[in-house]
């Protein structure tokens, strides 16, 4: 049946056209929206410009077929060849093209979103700018095959092959690439904000300069990875494999990475405010230096030499952690949690929810911090809730007196090193006055007896030093009133003198985390 003929029994209604040769027909132009011509045989047609919405092609031939510009929009594809096909600009929106075959085929500036081509064979293809959003792409076959400026959001690329595949300035934000196959793919300047590449092989990729933040790499494979100015702020890196990865100058602020291995890896000039340096590998690392400024602008240099690294990269997360001398129960729990989500609106990324442990005597609550500069006024947002609130705020205070007084008559170094710990507590007091817990939710908390009790609050910074920075007196005591009668001390809780830590006491433990700049 030649082409003329087909186009004239479609006008008079037919649609069944299963198994058709058309090798080499020009059918440009036509419209065959909705026919059924699965199995067809329309290799090196010319089919450009032409409407084919909605239309079975299901196990066509399509080999070096003409298709540039045509509409294939919610066509059936499936197990369609299409090698060397040119298809670019084609609409194939929401089509069904699962294990369809697409080798060295032409899709640049294609529309290809919502399309199903799970199990697709694009090896070779250029995709040089379509478009891929929310496409399923799972299984395919994407090996060296060209997709700069791509637009991917949300697509499905689950277990995808992509090896030595150019996605350069693609746009993967949102999508699914766990468990892909990236080995030696060209990332870089790419788009994988918040994306899922958990468990993807990205073994010597390059993705210098791409914007990995909020996304999901935990157990990826990187080694020798090229990651040269790369951000992955607040990325997920646990478990992730970075030996002999190049990170110079990447942005890893508030990043997790308990768990990965940076063995060999570079680091120098990388960003790392608000990470905390435990549980990670790092023999053999190359680290001159890192940037620790909140702002990523250098203002705070810390330069390592071998031994620091060593050190800077083996420390704990700094903690505050209050005990209680009293007993948890659901009354106290209720009350603090409300209290402390109250502060949370207030400075989020500073109190998070504590880890408490509850003993037949004592509570102890105990807050996780990014950075040891965060101890002061955490510890004292910390202690908001309860009675010994102001017993603490006098104490703050008094240190800050203290150290005022002390700093008359150092030397340079000294001096420093005093303005520091002075500028601390002064930003401590200065804003923690801004912030505070309403008086509705204040007098609920007067009448929790949990919230009476004595307490003891003690900093730990990342080098696990140590500083007691508030102790009630009578912490650990107990009226008796009679042998059947033991009573938490907490009628003795005002108006008793504090202890405040030793100068030099409080000097060494700020000096476990103070860096010279």
């Amino acid at each position: 049946m030649k082409a003329e003929e087909v186009l004239k029994q479609y006008a008079a209604g037919e649609r069944n056209f299963p198994s058709l040769s058309l090798n080499e027909a020009n059918l440009s132009g036509a419209n065959l929206s909705g026919a059924n011509l699965s199995g067809a045989n329309l290799s090196v047609a010319n089919l450009s410009g032409s409407n084919l919405s909605d239309t079975n092609l299901s196990r066509a031939k399509l080999n070096v077929a003409k298709l540039s510009g045509a509409n294939l929009s919610r066509a059936n594809l499936t197990e369609a060849n299409l090698n060397v096909a040119n298809l670019s600009l084609a609409d194939l929106s929401k089509a069904e093209m699962s294990q369809a075959s697409l080798v060295r085929a032409e899709l640049t500036r294609a529309e290809l979103s919502g399309a199903n081509l799970s199990y697709a064979n694009f090896s070779g293809a250029d995709l040089k700018d379509a478009k891929l959003r929310s496409a399923n792409l799972s299984y395919a076959n994407l090996s060296r095959a060209d997709l700069k400026w791509t637009t991917l959001t949300v697509a499905n690329l689950t277990q995808a092959n992509l090896h030595g595949t150019d996605l350069s300035s693609a746009d993967f934000s949102g999508a699914d690439l766990s468990h892909t196959e990236l080995r030696q793919a060209n990332l870089s300047r790419a788009n994988l904000r918040g994306a899922n590449l958990s468990g993807a092989n990205l073994r010597w990729a390059d993705l210098s300069g791409a914007d990995l933040s909020w996304a999901d790499l935990s157990g990826a494979r990187l080694s020798g990875a090229n990651l040269t100015g790369a951000n992955l702020s607040r990325a997920n890196l646990l478990g992730t494999i970075l030996v002999h990865a190049d990170l110079t100058r990447a942005s890893l602020m508030n990043a997790d990475w308990a768990g990965a291995d940076l063995s060999g890896a570079t680091l120098t000039g990388a960003k790392l405010y608000g990470v905390l340096r435990f549980g990670v590998k790092t023999d053999g690392m190359i680290c001159e230096w890192v940037d620790l400024s909140p702002n990523g602008d250098q203002s705070s240099i810390q330069r390592l030499t071998i031994d620091d690294y060593k050190v800077f990269f083996h420390e704990m997360p700094p903690t505050v952690q209050i005990v209680v001398d009293a007993h948890f129960n659901p009354e106290a729990h209720y009350a603090l949690a409300t209290a402390y989500r109250q502060l949370a609106q207030q400075y989020s990324e500073l109190l998070t929810p504590p880890n408490i442990q509850v003993g037949r005597r004592r509570t102890t609550l105990t807050f996780e911090m990014g950075s040891d500069r965060q101890l002061f006024l955490a510890a004292y947002l910390a202690i908001l809730p309860f009675k010994d609130a102001v017993n603490a705020q006098r104490n703050f205070k008094s240190l800050l007196e203290m150290i005022q007084t002390a700093s008359t008559g150092k030397n340079a170094k000294q001096s420093h090193q005093f303005q520091f710990l002075q500028t601390t507590l002064s930003e401590t007091l200065d804003q923690a006055s801004t912030m505070g817990i309403s008086n509705d939710l204040g007098q609920n908390l007067e009448q929790i007896e949990f919230l009476q009790a004595p307490t003891k609050t003690t900093l730990t910074s990342s080098s696990n030093h140590s500083l007691i920075i508030y102790n009630h007196p009578m912490f650990g005591k107990r009226l008796i009133e009679s042998p059947d009668t033991v009573l938490p001390a907490t009628a003795l809780l005002q108006n008793y003198p504090t202890v405040l830590p030793g100068l030099t006491t409080l000097i060494e433990f700020v000096q476990s985390f103070y860096y010279e700049r």
